[in-house]
């Protein structure tokens, strides 16, 4: 995949995640809904589906004309079956929404299944992607399960000619205390005069279990499928095999930019049952092994010669992305900022660096195509099937409907598999071929020409009054986003601005994506101005707080890390740091503890107390894994993960040059989950992210004088050692 072809799908997927427009600060949603309920087969079927207008076409979702749409099937087992086009990729959401339902119909979550990500089966719902599941998803599925309660209540209450309000409902089953007569749910089911009831309409106004009586949501249930993923007997997208299945491998391009000028397929079209495809800069072969489509692909590389074209160095990418800069895009600039700097007292201006790095799922891209009658399935490891179906219409001008995908839960994504690359791939060698076949992405494949987290280079500015309060404020980002782009502290007139830039390399979303970028520069900005307010760090962030949620996990996360104390134990080897921030409704804080080596360049984490605050709790176990693997993510890209590039070539293409976290250098994780019941519940799976960077660069600061301002931070260290070094000699 080269960057010019996905380029405007990346753009699209870059404003939807990092679109915020939905959130209002004090964490509540403000979405449309629409829903509407349909029948299907012997059963009952109740189905929502989110429509948020403005962000039907950013991903969310296909806006529906109709109010109600297939979601939850009552079989006359008795058996509850939830439909939705989410994609489980490790994050949780088959548990979360089997719980929604579950909460609502008044059932256990072993009477309760999933189908997810099914083209053929499931409704739109929007791309699986920007923490959005709890807020936009979650509540429709507990709206169809308290519409479909109520109706079953309904029935019931009319055959025995009592009021609705009089029973009860409990185990899916309905109960007269009066006459302790009871219709189960899957007796209710075989009852015919529920298909014209269950046509109404889903009540936007139906009454739903408060947080105060659920017995469902807010407890630990664990993952359905845990014990297939754990015995092996789950089916990744990887491990899917049809009958007669072919496996396959593309040609691909030497460096970044290149185009296929000439090639000689002679010679792979005489190997034993070696299927060739070549269609215009596409080349693949396909074979019954592996290996033989390896020997293949190999044989027609050493032919093929390519046209290249100039390409920057990972080197100099920060200066590139300045100097290629195009219009902003979002920001609150105003004039009255520089007025506010003149009447500063003091003034500090400095620019942090963030590098590309790589989503590096355990999984890399894996798909199956397979025809059948002009009819396509693809079984894919992406995160919006929906799209993808869209997209392999348009490859093979046929309609929609004749294309099925079909998402197994996957080996990770992180943002990373908005795009269907491997189902293009497999689905052309499987048309030529008249058989099945399967791609699967090498590591090297996923590290060179799959999108990564956007490099960034943001500039700081901010002036200080007498008292030490910010006055004024700067803050741009270059290339990488706008996503927690505006401070939440109070200060007056900020100048706040996203500008994108010609980026070399292909890049789209990553977990928090920009937030990552601006919220390591913002809080690293803010102990810089602490300091020379000769203030504490965390007595100035909350002296410029009024978010009364921020605050609090700030606090929580200074009292459980005993920051006072620790604070003054600050040694020329051990350092003490912290940060906070929100994102996707959610706010976090973070103190870290760190052991320094300046002179071997060796960063060790200690320690990691983290608070955070997301809502109501829906699954306090998953969410605390969700937090545990935020902040293991973000150790990677704080301290060594940095995509290197030179002549348009990826030079660290495997997990022994691109140094992820080992087991070894996980710290002492201690993380703290505040539940806030009041406000609706809000995505968890990136937030916890964004405090990681920053906490660690501040406390390097407080261990050894140094400033570290980009991501990784060992190379920064390496550099400031350096130049350290030399000063001392030529001293």
């Amino acid at each position: 995949m080269t960057k010019e072809m996905n380029s405007i799908e990346i753009n699209e997927m870059l404003e939807f995640e990092n679109d915020e427009s939905v959130f209002k600060p004090d964490g509540q949603v403000q979405i449309n809904r629409r829903t509407f309920v349909q029948l299907l087969g012997a059963g009952i079927l109740v189905i929502v589906t989110g429509d948020i207008a403005e962000g039907q076409r950013r991903g969310f979702g296909r806006s529906q004309p109709v109010t109600v749409l297939a979601r939850l099937h009552i079989g006359e087992d008795g058996i509850v079956t939830v439909n939705t086009g989410k994609v489980d990729e490790g994050q949780g959401c088959r548990t979360q929404l089997l719980q929604a339902a579950a909460e609502e119909l008044r059932v256990s979550p072993n009477q309760v299944k999933m189908v997810l990500a099914d083209t053929a089966l499931v409704p739109d719902d929007g791309m699986t992607a920007g923490s959005r599941t709890t807020p936009n998803n979650v509540p429709p599925v507990r709206r169809a399960a308290a519409t479909a309660r109520e109706i079953l209540t309904k029935i019931a209450a009319e055959k025995w000619n009592v009021a609705d309000n009089s029973l009860q409902v409990k185990d899916g089953k309905i109960t007269n205390p009066a006459t302790k007569e009871n219709f189960t749910y899957a007796e209710l089911a075989k009852v015919r005069e529920l298909s014209e009831a269950f046509k109404q309409n889903v009540l936007s106004n139906v009454t739903l279990t408060p947080v105060s009586d659920w017995k469902v949501l807010g407890t630990p249930v664990p993952k359905p499928t845990g014990r297939d993923i754990v015995t092996g007997a789950h089916k990744y997208p990887s491990d899917i095999i049809r009958p007669n299945m072919l496996y396959g491998k593309v040609l691909r391009p030497p460096s970044y930019g290149a185009a296929l000028k000439s090639v000689d397929i002679s010679k792979a079209k005489e190997m034993k049952d070696i299927v060739v495809v070549h269609e215009g800069q596409f080349v693949g072969v396909a074979a019954p092994t592996t290996f033989l489509a390896s020997q293949a692909i190999e044989t027609i590389s050493k032919t093929a010669s390519w046209n290249t074209v100039p390409h920057p160095s990972s080197k100099d990418i920060y200066q590139y992305l300045r100097e290629n800069t195009r219009s902003g895009r979002r920001g609150n600039a105003q004039s009255r900022t520089s007025s506010a700097f003149s009447q500063a007292n003091k003034i500090l201006s400095e620019t942090y660096h963030a590098a590309y790095i790589q989503h590096t799922p355990m999984e890399p891209r894996a798909a199956v195509a397979e025809w059948n009658n002009g009819n396509l399935t693809a079984w894919a490891g992406i995160d919006y099937p929906q799209r993808i179906q869209g997209d392999l219409a348009r490859a093979f001008n046929i309609p929609n409907e004749r294309v099925r995908v079909i998402v197994p839960d996957m080996g990770g994504g992180f943002g990373g598999k908005h795009t269907g690359q491997a189902a293009e791939e497999a689905a052309r060698l499987a048309q030529v071929a008249g058989r099945p076949v399967s791609i699967r992405w090498t590591r090297e494949d996923e590290f060179t020409w799959a999108y990564f987290r956007p490099a960034a280079v943001i500039d700081c500015r901010g002036g200080l009054d007498e008292n030490g309060s910010i006055v004024a404020w700067e803050f741009t980002n270059i290339n990488s986003g706008n996503a927690a782009l505006n401070t939440p502290y109070r200060i007056p007139n900020p100048n706040e601005q996203y500008i994108s830039s010609d980026s070399p390399l292909s890049q789209g979303p990553y977990r928090c994506l920009a937030a990552t970028a601006n919220n390591f520069a913002r809080e690293c900005f803010m102990d810089e101005l602490a300091a020379a307010a000769g203030i504490d760090p965390l007595e100035f962030r909350l002296k410029h707080l009024e978010n009364e949620r921020i605050r609090t996990v700030l606090e929580a996360a200074a009292k459980h890390f005993d920051w006072e104390t620790k604070r003054k134990k600050n040694t020329a080897n051990t350092g003490y740091g912290l940060a906070c921030g929100t994102e996707k409704g959610s706010v976090v804080a973070a103190c870290v503890e760190v052991n320094v080596d300046i002179k071997q360049a060796k960063i060790e984490i200690k320690r990691v107390c983290e608070a955070f605050e997301c809502g109501p709790i829906q699954n306090p176990g998953n969410l605390l894994a969700q937090a545990q693997g935020c902040i293991i993510m973000g150790l990677g890209g704080a301290l060594r993960e940095e995509i290197k590039f030179e002549n348009g070539k990826i030079l660290n293409t495997s997990f022994n040059d691109y140094l992820v976290p080992k087991f070894k250098d996980i710290p002492e994780i201690d993380i703290h989950l505040i539940n806030k019941t009041d406000i609706p519940s809000a995505g968890a799976g990136e937030t916890p992210i964004i405090p990681v960077a920053p906490a660690i660069s501040n406390a390097i600061f407080a261990a050894t004088g140094l400033r570290i301002r980009s991501m990784p931070m060992i190379p920064a260290m390496i550099d400031l050692s350096k130049q350290s070094n030399e000063t001392s000699e030529m001293t």
